[in-house]
């Protein structure tokens, strides 16, 4: 029998079995978007003072230079920086699934996109589809739940569609529970990726992926493909499949 088929009789009776079809099937997916895309930017609404901003224009470019020789050899790299007027703390995280090669042309263009969209303020972030820097006054603490950005397509799925995209998510989740910083499954043509800032724990990762779960779920509805990005994490799904109804709109 078709095992699609005979998942679609099960999964609202035998959640646990479809959660175990779903982890084998872990996804060889490759993103086939732009891993430079702009996802979104946040930036200080006003620039430093003066005498920092002259200090930022030398501390960030030598950030800059120390996070981007790391990205050769690491997906995640978290350094200070800076002089006796200001301290700067600063990270690159690359997407798990990126090679090195692919994770040093993605943080290569961050210092071009932050220098255009932030120019000097502090604190800044600018999150592209494959990587993301973050920089701000060293000593400064960030929530790791904070909602920093969302999208859910206007596409919809059909009748059924949520619960198999909770089923791709509670694969993850439990990925992620184990404690790995990353993870992708495909459940019934489902693709969803979470990942974890590097200095995150398994505990406080575990409880991000899960609060940005819960958030797709309330928001995106029948989405076909969603993105939900907090201080410390990120999950994505995308509906592979060619089931939908009304128009592709990106909200």
């Amino acid at each position: 029998m078709d095992p699609s088929k005979t998942l679609n009789h099960l999964h609202f009776f035998l959640p646990t079995f479809v959660l175990c079809y779903c982890m084998i099937l872990q996804s060889v997916y490759t993103s086939n978007l732009d891993y430079k895309q702009l996802v979104y930017n946040h930036c200080a609404n006003q620039t430093s003072e003066d005498h920092t901003t002259v200090s930022l224009s030398s501390i960030l470019p030598a950030l800059f230079q120390e996070l981007l020789e790391h990205s050769t050899k690491s997906k995640f790299f978290e350094t200070n920086a800076g002089n006796d007027k200001v301290a700067v703390s600063g990270l690159f995280q690359c997407r798990g699934d990126l090679s090195n090669k692919d994770c040093y042309s993605c943080v290569n263009k961050l210092p071009e996109v932050s220098n255009k969209l932030c120019s000097q303020s502090l604190p800044a972030r600018v999150q592209l589809s494959g990587c993301s820097i973050h920089y701000r006054a060293d000593g400064v603490q960030t929530s790791g739940l904070q909602l920093l950005h969302k999208s859910c397509s206007g596409q919809t799925g059909s009748i059924g569609f949520p619960e198999r995209r909770d089923a791709a998510f509670a694969a993850v989740q439990e990925c992620i529970m184990s404690g790995q910083g990353f993870c992708e499954e495909t459940c019934e043509s489902i693709h969803v990726m979470a990942q974890c800032d590097g200095n995150l724990g398994a505990c406080d990762c575990g409880e991000c992926v899960n609060t940005a779960v819960e958030i797709a779920q309330e928001t995106c509805g029948y989405s076909v493909s969603g993105e939900i990005y907090l201080d410390g994490c990120f999950v994505s799904y995308k509906y592979q499949g060619n089931e939908f109804n009304g128009d592709w709109n990106e909200g």
